[in-house]
């Protein structure tokens, strides 16, 4: 289940700890707090994560992972203590601005793996909370493809590589089967703003604005959004205007969505029937017999890959090596993919899909949509900040 993903990056040349430090912390409960009054004042749902969580306390040879829902099974768990012996602590977060939270607050001293996004490279280089791994460690390496392993190569300083490339999943266009008709080439990010879809539309903020600033892009009426992520003058000439669309289409929103789970209960509990969503949550439901289907939109879906880290401060550090050599065989990625909607990095993983498994991929990516696939470029420690407040004001609006 391979894809190769383009090489966006940004300088962040100059950029501060300290300064990532504080937007990091930035995503505090009183952020939560106001984000969900506004939400509720506009009647708009949205569930609010804890602050800070901890790993479970453990006796004996353990690993603390902090990594997000869905990817590693707990059958994963199981296999790998019986055959190491080692405990694995697998605790989730539902976005990177989670992850950043949970890390800074502890300084990293709580989790031993981390799984974060490679288009967050500059601000976690610059809160130098991860550390080097040693390749000569996971000789598993060896079955990821290496386009994916190339990405993670940018994540390389203080003479050593700091990510190593998991799993890759997209955003693109989910909706209820029994409400509204998708067709590949005609499915459009613009779906979401039909006059029937008002009130009935689910996203989440930042991803939904960066959304309708492709949107606008494709139409013409606003630069590529690449272009954004140069300079701040540049994002604002952009995101101002998005933020226009956003705002006057705020009605549209039923509710916005914060993490893997809520996607799903905003289609099968609150009243959605269409959405900006991730493949993950979408796919999971078409599983389990929901009438909800996936697919990349013609404007080409948004695309991730999620990797691993080793903090600085791990404890476990020869358990983590272990532990993640595991995770690169087929068997453990064919295992992630046939639970969730989200996909390997490891290749012949294809070998072992199920048939459910591989339909759904065949519909999520249909013709010539994987080769649209816009990868999310690197976020400088200057955008991450500046996107959150468009998003704010967004969310208040």
């Amino acid at each position: 289940m391979g894809r190769k993903p383009q090489q966006k990056t940004s300088d962040s040349a100059g950029t501060s700890a300290g300064e990532t430090a504080r937007l990091a912390r930035a995503f505090t409960r009183r952020t939560l707090l106001s984000n969900g009054a506004a939400l509720a004042a506009g009647g708009i749902g949205m569930a609010l994560a804890p602050l800070l969580i901890r790993p479970a306390n453990a006796k004996g040879d353990t690993i603390n992972v902090l990594t997000w829902t869905g990817y590693i099974p707990a059958g994963f768990a199981k296999s790998f203590k019986k055959k190491t012996g080692i405990t694995a602590n697998i605790t989730t977060v539902g976005s990177n601005e989670e992850m950043l939270s949970q890390v800074t607050a502890t300084h990293g001293r709580a989790w031993d793996v981390i799984s974060p996004s490679a288009h967050r490279r500059s601000q976690w280089q610059a809160l130098n909370m991860t550390q080097a791994w040693d390749m000569k460690k996971i000789p598993n390496l060896a079955n990821v493809q290496a386009s994916f392993l190339k990405v993670s190569e940018a994540w390389s300083w203080n003479k050593g590589q700091h990510h190593l490339p998991h799993i890759w999943g997209t955003e693109g266009i989910a909706w209820r089967t029994d409400r509204f008709t998708g067709v590949y080439g005609e499915l459009s990010l613009a779906d979401l703003w039909r006059p029937e879809m008002k009130g009935l539309v689910q996203g989440r903020p930042h991803s939904l604005m960066s959304g309708i600033g492709r949107m606008l892009a494709e139409q013409g009426k606003l630069p590529p959004l690449e272009d954004a992520y140069k300079d701040e003058s540049a994002m604002r000439a952009t995101w101002n205007d998005i933020m226009k669309f956003a705002v006057a289409h705020k009605p549209w929103l039923r509710a916005f969505w914060h993490d893997h789970e809520s996607q799903k209960t905003n289609f099968t509990r609150n009243g959605v029937v269409i959405g900006q969503t991730w493949d993950g949550p979408a796919i999971e439901l078409t599983k389990a017999g929901e009438p909800i289907a996936y697919m990349a939109p013609k404007e080409g879906a948004f695309a991730w890959l999620d990797g691993l880290s080793l903090t600085a401060a791990a404890k476990n550090v020869d358990q983590a090596h272990a532990f993640v050599d595991a995770l690169y065989t087929v068997r453990a990625g064919a295992q992630m993919s046939n639970a969730t909607g989200y996909n390997s990095v490891v290749k012949g993983v294809e070998t072992r899909l199920t048939k459910k498994t591989r339909q759904t991929y065949q519909d999520a990516y249909p013709g010539d949509a994987l080769d649209k696939l816009w990868w999310w470029p690197d976020e400088p420690v200057w955008f991450a900040g500046l996107r959150n407040a468009y998003r704010d004001r967004y969310l208040a609006a």
